[in-house]
């Protein structure tokens, strides 16, 4: 059972929503789904609250409304981005409301909820109080000066919005009033013992990764408070007891009932996923400002409602994706928003391939079109595109598009063991979700083939004798043969790709299953279809328009990618294998350099070790015929 956080129906995602939760989300469930897994993959549009309402307001619509027009925006964005759900829901449905609602009657039976008197910020010009996130003041931990009414982004402290310093209702500007009201609260103290002992055995045997494992620990450490479930608004969940049915759920009670709601809409069988621990593993993504709703606050609910619900087996939480130096801002037009990226003329398998070749995994990452265009150049189109393409065109030209037959020597079969090792590694990683790392075991693959390929020169074999023709057809056959695993490999992060391959290769649908073996899926005789090249150049140009077109107000601060220098004779510019080799050598020192920061190795050891992946960087950027001067930093001006 595999769920991605549900995107707020407002908010049209940005690539870093967008890496954080769906889309890893959908790389996990693709490989399950090649292993023969049992998968569900399910999400949809989180749809109640202030949020709505004001939206709303805004453009003079009903909620409902609002509701429709925003999750046809959502379905359209992770459409495009071949996004695989087996079903994309929301959570105003019926469903919803009874789910809910029966897990509140059960809290509410078993005495884990309490009753209090809340002061809450109310905007006397809006007529309305407050939603904890339609605030915004300085926190009172760490002065951050735009924290929220719920956390504060800056030091992730939990906080209640009268604590605010200078608060400011987010949508006039005005100074809010601290006025009474009656809710109720899940009294998570008296769950808390029960809620620590399960989390000790899912911390023991789920994948959990290290950052959801440290907010968790933080917040039980801090010791844990009742929580208010319920709010004064219109549009959302009622609340079905006495006294409060002017008042509806507070939205982080109710929305991760969503996955299961949302599965009870897509399949009447919805118990044998939600109602069966001892059978069901379910995987959570997201990104790391969710975690504590999906580690504390959602299994307490679960706990205490006593319903053999199914837990979270496995927390996968991502860091922060950065758009080049700064944030993703909408209203600055800062950033590629989902509904933007289509435009931009890049196929969405190159975006699907550079998110999660960046994928924020242990720290924040960034996106940069200067390393997008270096990663589609030398990644896909000089190495696994240029190592499909050769292998595919040599069957054509050279064997009248028929595998040929093949007789392996050592070298051979040192080479299908290295791709056997690979497929392991990558199997290994996947299972642990270590995404990131195991696009890297494709990427070897067909390095490994390209520097087969070149060291037989089957281009020269198959002018030669008798046995240097058996050679080259050897040489292609393994080749086409490698092609035809990546095909499979690619398919949790480039679908599309993955099918063009085997639409070309005229790949047997029964090889889309994965195992730990690199067996001979076309053998000699199969014919191939008609082959052309996968991937295009990104030019400086076109990356320098959407750099600018992307920048909104930071356009002037963003650094030109420089012009080439002219480069001495003995330079190392326009030399292909030079770059190649370049390019593995500062990937390899980049990640001795974060081994040794993450193992907190002496400072001098890592200074010296950071100076030579400088070095290497000057080198690689003269073989690029870039300027190897880094770029200025900011900073104040000397007056």
């Amino acid at each position: 059972m595999i769920t991605s956080a549900l995107p707020y129906v407002n908010n049209v995602p940005h690539l870093g929503n967008i890496i954080g939760s769906v889309l890893s989300a959908d790389v996990f469930a693709r490989y399950c789904r090649l292993r023969n897994w049992n998968t569900l993959y399910v999400c949809g549009t989180d749809e109640y609250g202030t949020a709505t309402e004001t939206k709303a307001m805004e453009e003079g619509l009903t909620p409902q409304q609002i509701c429709d027009k925003y999750n046809a925006v959502h379905t359209a964005i992770y459409q495009w981005f071949n996004i695989s759900f087996d079903y994309f829901g929301r959570t105003t449905t019926q469903q919803q409301t009874t789910i809910a609602q029966d897990i509140f009657h059960r809290l509410l039976q078993r005495d884990f909820l309490l009753t209090d008197t809340v002061e809450q910020l109310r905007c006397e010009k809006c007529q309305r109080f407050l939603a904890d996130r339609f605030v915004e003041g300085i926190c009172p931990f760490c002065k951050y000066e735009e924290a929220r009414g719920d956390q504060c982004d800056k030091c992730g402290k939990l906080i209640n919005a009268v604590e605010l310093k200078n608060p400011q209702c987010k949508v006039c500007k005005e100074t809010p009033v601290i006025k009474s009201s009656k809710h109720l609260f899940l009294d998570l103290p008296k769950l808390e013992e029960r809620l620590q002992k399960w989390l000790d055995q899912t911390f023991a045997a789920g994948d959990w990764t290290a950052n959801a494992r440290y907010i968790t620990r933080s917040w039980i450490r801090d010791g844990l408070k009742a929580r208010c479930i319920t709010r004064d608004l219109k549009w959302g969940t009622p609340v079905p007891l006495d006294g409060f049915k002017d008042k509806v759920f507070y939205v982080w009670f109710d929305a991760p009932i969503g996955y299961i709601s949302i599965t009870a809409n897509y399949t009447d069988q919805w118990e044998k996923w939600w109602k069966n621990p001892e059978q069901v593993q379910l995987y959570n993504f997201m990104a790391k400002d969710n975690v504590p709703f999906h580690s504390v606050i959602f299994p307490a609910c679960l706990l205490g409602a006593e319903d053999n619900y199914t837990l979270v087996s496995h927390l996968i939480a991502t860091e922060y994706l950065n758009y080049e130096d700064g944030k993703f801002s909408k209203s600055r037009g800062v950033g590629v928003f989902g509904d933007m990226a289509k435009d931009t003329g890049i196929p969405a398998d190159i975006w699907r391939f550079y998110l999660l070749y960046v994928r924020p995994e242990g720290q924040d990452s960034a996106f940069s079109w200067g390393d997008l265009m270096l990663k589609n150049n030398s990644e896909l189109l000089n190495n696994l595109g240029n190592f499909v393409n050769r292998a595919g065109m040599f069957v054509q030209k050279f064997f009248n598009g028929c595998v040929p037959e093949m007789e392996l020597i050592s070298e051979d079969k040192r080479l299908v063991a290295q791709v056997a090792a690979e497929l392991h590694q990558y199997n290994q990683l996947l299972e642990k979700v270590r995404i990131r790392d195991a696009l890297r075991c494709i990427l070897n693959i067909s390095r490994h083939g390209n520097q087969y390929i070149q060291v037989n020169e089957p281009w020269k074999c198959i002018k030669g004798t008798k046995e240097e023709q058996k050679r080259a057809g050897t040489v292609t056959g393994v080749a086409i043969n490698m092609s035809a695993l990546l095909a499979v490999m690619l398919q949790p992060y480039m679908p599309t790709i993955a099918g063009i391959i085997q639409e070309q290769l005229l790949v047997p649908k029964e090889v889309n299953v994965l195992t730990n073996d690199f067996r001979c899926t076309l053998p000699s005789g199969h014919r191939i279809g008609n082959v052309s090249p996968l991937f295009q150049k990104l030019e400086n140009d076109q990356i320098e328009s959407l750099r600018k077109r992307f920048g909104g107000g930071q356009e002037k601060a963003v650094p030109k990618v420089p012009a080439p220098t002219v480069a001495p004779e003995t330079s190392t510019a326009g030399d292909p294998q030079k770059l190649k080799e370049l390019l593995q050598q500062v990937e390899k020192q980049g990640n001795h350099v974060r081994e040794l920061k993450k193992g907190k190795a002496e400072k001098t050891v890592i200074d010296s070790e950071v100076q030579k992946l400088l070095s290497l960087k000057k080198e690689l950027a003269l073989a690029e015929g870039k300027s190897p001067e880094p770029p200025t930093q900011k900073g104040k001006k000397k007056k």
